[in-house]
């Protein structure tokens, strides 16, 4: 066996010596250049902005909380502004964290200018959809905060636009997070549309024997002393006769407005809670007790 002289061992350590303080040099040759564009003392003061703005948002959503529930009528208005003023904060300290910690130049410039095309095409191309989609929806307004809206059967009040997505609190106190990128191929349905009073519709059934004009007069007079109504809009009762099978009914249905969003299924639940009452006071029967007493009362076949 022949072992290597000195001169193949030196040059065997060259070797692999010469990758590693390549790398080395590459190495120090980046944290060199990043030294040069981070602006270290700004970073100090980017945190603080950071801070700052996450302290304004807290004030301005416990600011609107407040209030929106001490000042009713400006609910919405308050909501509104609210939505406004999240946005500017989020643009506003990105802006300054990003003055503040870099030094701008033209390396800086295409340097975020790659890294932002990079991550449209791939990674991030969800996440700016919805925030151009946020944007959209700020502009075109298909719906505001603090509407009731039905969307991909979720029902409830919109509580909150963001940068990414809409919340969305269902009647179930749940709370629902929709990307915003989904709004702009999907059909929405407001119910109020920045108003504060929204149209309810109630159905109630009766037999088409019983004396429909009563029963009429009673659900329109359920509506109007309802302490939940908007009498400065119509109340309507419209009747319409319909037949399943063996039985056959009229339906009455109740058009009328609510003082507010918030009140609708409380209106809903007094107006059919009174009207039933009276119904049954009169002697007005649904569908279903009519057809089960004619085959009650029928007689037995030979």
């Amino acid at each position: 066996m022949t072992l290597a002289g000195p001169g193949v061992v030196m040059a065997l350590l060259v070797f692999a010596a010469t990758p590693a303080a390549a790398q080395a040099k590459i190495d120090t040759a980046v944290l060199g250049h990043l030294g040069d564009i981070i602006r270290w003392s700004g970073v100090v003061t980017s945190v603080g902005v950071l801070a700052a703005a996450w302290t304004i948002l807290q004030l301005m959503g416990r600011f609107t909380q407040v209030f929106s529930v001490q000042l009713s009528t400006w609910r919405l208005t308050l909501q509104k502004v609210n939505t406004v003023g999240q946005f500017l904060v989020y643009v506003i300290a990105t802006v300054l964290v990003v003055m503040l910690s870099f030094r701008i130049d033209e390396t800086v410039l295409a340097l975020i200018g790659g890294t932002i095309a990079v991550s449209v095409g791939f990674a991030m191309k969800d996440l700016v959809a919805s925030f151009i989609a946020g944007i959209i929806i700020m502009l075109d307004r298909p719906f505001q905060v603090g509407d009731r809206v039905n969307f991909g059967g979720e029902y409830g009040d919109i509580v909150k636009i963001g940068l990414r997505s809409v919340r969305l609190q269902t009647l179930d106190d749940n709370t629902v997070t929709i990307p915003n990128s989904k709004f702009l191929s999907d059909m929405t349905s407001s119910g109020n549309y920045g108003a504060l009073d929204m149209q309810v519709v109630i159905d109630i059934h009766i037999d088409q024997y019983e004396k429909i004009d009563e029963a009429r007069g009673i659900l329109d007079e359920a509506a109007l002393s309802s302490r939940y109504i908007y009498l400065a809009k119509p109340v309507v009762v419209l009747v319409t006769q319909w037949i399943a099978g063996p039985l056959s009914g009229v339906r009455l249905r109740l058009k009328a407005y609510v003082l507010d969003t918030r009140f609708e299924k409380a209106f809903e639940t007094d107006v059919t809670l009174r009207t039933l009452r009276a119904f049954s006071a009169a002697g007005i029967r649904p569908p279903a007790v009519r057809g089960l007493m004619a085959f009650a009362e029928a007689p037995p076949a030979d």
